[in-house]
């Protein structure tokens, strides 16, 4: 019988400062996805699956992740709202990123493999742009790819909609709410269908 791939649960640039033009149009949308993936974040974490922060560094090219974290936590809400729900944990492991795709320029790759991680489950900001750059490259890497679509979030819904239809049919995403996601290991890649909206 062959193993099933372990499943890592990524967070994509949660930890923001919300500080550029457009936040007002994502706010709402960003506190709502973080509020999902606060969920789904549990569930992952009571099943024992790796949970990774993929986050920008923001240009802060002499800070690490506690103090790009601290950074966040004063910023106005919802960005010091989001840190509230998703900060991480000590069993939670992170990577910074100078650009959109978590895996451009990172040790991300080296670090799933040292996991034997083979499945990815992203969630985060922004839809159209991060998320959507480390789909890509995690599916160049032979990766399998699933996005929780109510734990993503862009500047509108049709932008969105737009990035996870494109993921679907290009990147073989399985794109479904996070209510759909299993982390139980007798199902096939930890995923089950019913839940689904």
């Amino acid at each position: 019988m062959t193993a099933t791939p372990k499943t890592a649960l990524i967070l994509i640039d949660f930890i923001n400062p919300l500080d550029f033009s457009g936040r007002n149009q994502l706010a709402s949308k960003a506190l709502q996805a973080a509020r999902a993936t606060a969920l789904l974040k549990a569930r992952a974490k009571a099943a024992g699956r790796p949970i990774v922060y993929v986050n920008d560094n923001f240009g802060r090219w002499r800070s690490n992740f506690m103090q790009v974290i601290e950074a966040c936590r004063r910023a106005a809400e919802p960005a010091s709202k989001m840190i509230d729900l998703l900060r991480p944990e000590q069993d939670d492991y992170f990577i910074l990123k100078p650009r959109h795709s978590g895996f451009f320029l990172t040790p991300l790759d080296a670090l799933l493999k040292h996991l034997r991680t083979r499945h990815l489950i992203l969630t985060g900001l922004l839809t159209d742009s991060c998320v959507l750059f480390t789909a890509n490259d995690a599916y160049l890497r032979e990766y399998r790819v699933s996005v929780a679509a109510d734990c993503v979030a862009t500047l509108s819904v049709s932008r969105s909609k737009q990035a996870l239809d494109y993921m679907s049919r290009t990147l073989k995403a399985d794109v479904r709410h996070s209510r759909g996601i299993s982390f139980s290991a007798t199902t096939r890649a930890g995923l089950v269908r019913k839940g689904m909206s």
